[in-house]
């Protein structure tokens, strides 16, 4: 098999509100896009007796070995889906970690996107759900990513031609861990997303939302509520929210001219942070 590449893109929560708690895990509903920035992923099928799965690239350091990709081939041979077929898999990691961008639930959800798209494995919807769920509770976002709302009682409902936004992204030098976040839960939001309608992805409906864990994460890291305090005074931003449970912060422009110049003003201020510009697709 020759080698393909595939991209796998970051995702961001427009909002998200944590609505309930079902034993160890929290219910969640979400206004989510993908963007442009992406992790480059090559895919070929070899000879041999197991997969081989390797990451490079800017933030390739500190990938556990129980990572996303590993996990979904796990699953995979454990259910044997690819008829004892084996890949070598190389991912070039350009979406930070411990961000809020999903990157490694993507890079699981691109690849099991490939292997079905090009007929390595035969499933069901039912059962993409079911293994997505196994690897991570947003792995299915990313099955053929698009805008999507997510509502608290699990169901995901997906949106072609939704408003675009030209947005820039601000990483500091230290990323949140997830699971510390979500433990700062104590209130609970009332759902508002669970009758999803295109008009909820529109900018008039997304000021009224919010992103629940930004007090959490601010409480922790003061440095990020500072952070969203600048980029509110930067070339007049729509509006500035977290993305999942951070450390990146969103600044979401109309005009690539405005973001761009945004994102000069920001690097002169903090020149040791990373920060990118993007466009929603």
């Amino acid at each position: 098999m020759k080698i393909r590449e595939v991209k796998s893109f970051a995702k961001i929560n427009l909002a998200l509100h944590v609505t309930g708690k079902i034993t160890k895990l929290h219910k969640i509903e979400s206004i989510v896009k993908f963007i442009q920035l992406h992790d480059l992923i090559t895919i070929k099928k070899i000879n041999g007796n197991k997969h081989k799965i390797s990451f490079n690239g800017r933030f390739s350091g500190n990938i556990k070995k129980d990572n996303t990709v590993d996990k979904l081939f796990k699953i995979l041979d454990e259910q044997k889906l690819l008829n004892n077929k084996k890949f070598q898999i190389k991912v070039k990691k350009d979406i930070p970690q411990e961000a809020g961008l999903g990157g490694g639930s993507m890079n699981a959800a691109t690849i099991l996107n490939f292997l079905i798209k090009k007929k390595f494995i035969k499933i069901k919807q039912k059962k993409i759900l079911q293994i997505a769920n196994l690897i991570g509770s947003d792995v299915i976002l990313g099955i053929n990513p698009m805008s999507a709302i997510l509502s608290s009682n699990g169901v995901v409902k997906k949106f072609l031609k939704s408003s675009s936004f030209y947005i820039l992204l601000v990483r500091p030098n230290f990323g949140c861990s997830t699971k510390k976040i979500y433990l700062g839960v104590k209130k609970f939001s009332k759902p508002l997303l669970n009758n999803p309608k295109k008009k909820m992805l529109n900018l008039r409906f997304l000021l009224k939302y919010e992103n629940a864990l930004e007090k959490i994460a601010f409480s922790k890291y003061s440095k990020l509520k500072k952070l969203k305090s600048f980029l509110e005074n930067l070339n007049q931003p729509l509006f500035v929210r977290m993305t999942g449970s951070g450390s990146v912060i969103v600044a979401y422009y109309q005009k690539k001219q405005d973001c761009e110049l945004a994102k000069v003003r920001f690097k002169r201020k903090f020149k040791n942070y990373w920060c990118n510009t993007s466009k929603t697709i």
